[in-house]
């Protein structure tokens, strides 16, 4: 069984093996043991902590096979997003520019670099194993952790946002970069992901360019490259959008890929979920059915937060039964509670 669990200091080489096949603009999950160290020791500190309202914290979550102790995905939160440096990014405006003697008004595509989104909370670190991208455990490794955020809303922003990488050829060029950050540093895209990987995408953020950028005097391959997204990300993206996350607004200073947002309470996984009491079916009781509707199940817990996937004939108003299996990866009983979402 796959299961969804806090990330544990042991977990150390396994994250890195997944960090060394993520993509190169998830700057958050670097193939670098140092960095994925401070990452769990700072997410197991956050999982201890107690917390009134959202900081400094992040949480980081992995997808294990349960039967093998093999690691399938991860994916993590920040309950804060530049709350020790600012979150910068561009904002898609339009400046008009008019000559009434002349009778033009124009209205122009310009970026400015802002760092409006700095304090709503952030979801990264996205990565599942590519055989299970089209799978609801790709579901489970993303929206498990807004069962997490359902759980405890007074660790997280009312607003949350989430950075998609954007495009990039098959020689690892962005066209966005190259029109934009490479005149600024004198590096590729894939360097300068790498060094914002190892260190913070802060330090080159503040060397980006402070005034509007027009966007007509971009190239055409970096106009079109703007929110779009990278092959390999499609997934996450496909998600959130479902979970009502929106776009257009916001994109990355890098690479171009949009940058989405959404009331925390109006997330469909948020919104929709609902506690339910567990029955645990016996041994001389029928298994729960298969081929019933798929749901995430979390048992809603803080350090020993747990989620799955499971086929369950459940009617609302009523308990979920659960198989002895699903209840023990739980890490619930009969009586208990656990957090439902239909797949």
């Amino acid at each position: 069984m796959l299961v969804m669990r806090p990330a544990q200091m042991s977990d150390l080489a396994e994250v890195q093996r997944l960090a060394a096949d993520s993509p190169v603009g998830v700057t958050s999950l670097p193939d670098d043991a140092g960095r994925l160290s401070d990452k769990i020791a700072a997410s197991e500190a956050s999982f201890s902590a107690e917390v009134i309202f959202n900081g400094e914290e992040s949480y980081f979550f992995v997808l294990e096979d349960s039967s093998s102790g093999k690691l399938l995905g991860c994916s993590a939160i920040v309950a804060s997003a530049g709350y020790s440096e600012p979150f910068y990014s561009f904002r898609n405006e339009t400046f008009v520019h008019a000559s009434r003697e002349l009778k033009i008004h124009n209205k122009i595509h310009v970026l400015s670099l802002c760092h409006d989104l700095t304090g709503n909370s952030l979801l990264t670190s996205f990565y599942v194993q590519r055989d299970l991208v089209d799978s609801p455990f790709a579901e489970l490794n993303s929206r498990g952790r807004l069962l997490f955020m359902a759980a405890h809303p007074e660790r997280f922003a009312d607003a949350v946002v989430v950075e998609i990488v954007g495009y990039s050829d098959e020689q690892g060029d962005s066209p966005f970069w190259d029109a934009v950050g490479r005149n600024f540093f004198d590096m590729s895209y894939t360097e300068a992901e790498r060094l914002c990987g190892l260190k913070s995408r802060t330090f080159l953020a503040e060397l980006m360019p402070h005034y509007p950028i027009y966007v007509p005097l971009l190239p055409d391959s970096a106009q079109e490259a703007m929110g779009q997204v990278y092959s390999r990300a499609q997934v996450t993206f496909d998600i959130l959008m479902r979970e009502g996350f929106e776009t257009d607004h916001y994109i990355d200073i890098f690479d171009g890929g949009p940058t989405l947002h959404a009331r925390t309470s109006g997330i469909r996984s948020i919104a929709q979920s609902r506690m339910v009491p567990v029955h645990v079916s016996s041994n001389d009781e029928r298994e729960p059915r298969r081929g019933g509707r798929q749901y995430l199940v979390s048992n809603g817990q803080l350090q020993d937060f747990r989620a799955i996937v499971a086929d369950l004939d459940w009617v609302p108003g009523k308990p979920v039964t659960l198989s002895a299996e699903a209840a023990e990866a739980l890490g619930v009983g009969e009586g208990a509670s656990v957090r439902l979402v239909a797949v």
